[in-house]
């Protein structure tokens, strides 16, 4: 008895041993113990920059719904026929992997991750809880990765929120202090971050413009005094610059495999009316060589008469979007001067607005490489292009819808608040002759957070595709 009882105990020691040594074999001695913020930095910026140029998001909903692109095969999207599985991507990716990841840079103790990375990654956080707003309207914010069914809240108190976030991120960022590494959009330049940073101030300024003037008012006039200042140059803009294959850019990944988008007619008409030298760099002619001008597709046909018109007759998106290295931009320089032009006309701050809004399409154009003198003044002494101080939505809102070519999120937003151009919904669209106001939320909220859900439906409406946003015209 006594031998067994030997035998166990010395058994009960190999087997711990034994654990012990298979611990030390599962373990990756090439990996780290703990994530390390540039490595989350380099992650969030290159997932958010898909995100944003990415089928789900772009081309595949906001970019048809301003009427950008174009379906030219597979049209449901391009007809609003679509049900809340085609929205979760930015919810889902948005929470559960930038806003995480961001957050834990965050919750960093000061000697793994210092000030700026702080900043940027509160700077970052915003951008992306500016997205999801702007797309659903009243989203979690205040409780989002706190508990496991956090509340919604509503979309003022969300702008109202990430104007003091911006301004937290604003005193976090220090020029004088420790650098950052993995930041593959303003590769460490802290001053850039801060110029984001205020940049993005005057974006959500502006989306609160109608609702609330007077708060509105005054963040424009801060950041006008600021001394971080805004992007200020092609060189500041906010972009994701793409590599090769597999890191090129998303529009370019689909191509190569399918042919679903063209240019919409819309913006083919638009830019023939206007003489506009950004057209041959926004489409392509047809690979049908007899055919000699650009050929949009009208937005909203049904499947049969959009294959109807010809693959090879048609006109793609320009080759400056669908090559690999094509720069996600996620903030322009032009948004800025548009911006601003906007504000002198609101009275918010003193100006010129003509001469800001003339600068504005200047900087559009240099974006995309034209850079003549007299191509751009040309341009700008149209009749149908000069500044209207009586109607500056109008002016303003259709050459920011021109310059927003690509940007489907930011367009789609841009279009619902200042109300221009004046779109139509296609033939076969399926909303009643009306245009999306906003993405469906998510199935799993209705099932995994259905009290909070029905809450914000109960706050902002119906959670239908035409339910108005707070900040929408």
């Amino acid at each position: 008895m006594l031998k067994k009882i030997i035998l166990l105990i010395l058994l009960a020691f190999s087997i711990g041993a034994c654990n012990d040594h298979l611990d030390e074999i599962n373990s990756n001695p090439n990996a780290t113990e703990q994530s390390q913020p540039a490595f989350l930095l380099t992650g969030t910026l290159k997932q958010g920059a898909d995100l944003y140029w990415g089928s789900d998001n772009n081309f595949g909903t906001s970019l048809l719904f301003v009427q950008h692109w174009a379906s030219i095969q597979y049209t449901e999207s391009d007809r609003y026929d679509v049900s809340n599985t085609k929205f979760t991507s930015l919810w889902n990716t948005a929470y559960a992997g930038l806003i995480t990841d961001l957050n834990t840079i965050l919750e960093f103790p000061p000697h793994r991750a210092n000030n700026n990375y702080k900043g940027i990654a509160l700077a970052l956080r915003s951008w992306v809880f500016l997205l999801l707003t702007d797309a659903y309207g009243d989203i979690p914010y205040t409780e989002a990765g706190q508990k496991i069914s956090p509340a919604y809240d509503a979309q003022r108190l969300v702008y109202t929120g990430l104007l003091s976030d911006l301004l937290a991120a604003q005193s976090l960022l220090d020029i004088s202090k420790e650098g950052v590494e993995g930041d593959l959009v303003y590769g460490g330049n802290i001053s850039k971050w801060k110029k984001l940073t205020n940049s993005l101030r005057l974006r959500i300024a502006l989306r609160i413009a109608d609702k609330d003037p007077a708060l509105a008012k005054s963040i424009v006039g801060e950041l006008t005094s600021n001394g971080a200042g805004l992007i200020s140059s092609k060189d500041d803009i906010f972009q994701f610059v793409y590599t090769s294959s597999p890191q090129q850019n998303p529009a370019a990944a689909w191509f190569e495999t399918r042919n679903d988008y063209r240019i919409s007619k819309t913006m083919v008409d638009k830019l023939y009316d206007l003489n506009d030298p950004r057209l041959p760099i926004f489409a392509q002619l047809p690979s049908d060589t007899a055919v000699h001008q650009y050929v949009g597709v009208p937005n909203g046909l049904s499947n049969s008469d959009a294959n109807s018109l010809g693959f090879a007759k048609t006109s793609k998106p320009g080759a400056y979007f669908l090559r690999s290295q094509s720069p996600a931009v996620l903030y322009s320089y032009a948004e800025v001067l548009f911006g601003l032009s906007e504000a002198v006309a609101r009275g918010f701050i003193d100006g010129n607005a003509q001469n800001l809004y003339q600068d504005a399409i200047k900087a559009s154009f240099n974006q995309f490489g034209i850079t003549d003198a007299g191509v751009i003044a040309d341009y700008l002494q149209q009749a149908t292009v000069q500044y209207h101080e009586s109607n500056f939505r109008k002016t303003i809102g259709e050459q920011k819808w021109i310059a927003f070519f690509g940007q489907g999120l930011d367009a789609f937003a841009e279009w619902r608040r200042l109300g221009y151009p004046e779109l139509k919904a296609g033939p076969a669209s399926v909303l009643e002759d009306k245009i999306p106001q906003r993405f469906f939320y998510p199935g799993t909220e209705q099932s995994l957070n259905g009290k909070s859900y029905k809450l914000a439906i109960q706050n902002q409406g119906e959670d239908l595709l035409t339910t108005k946003l707070w900040f929408a015209r």
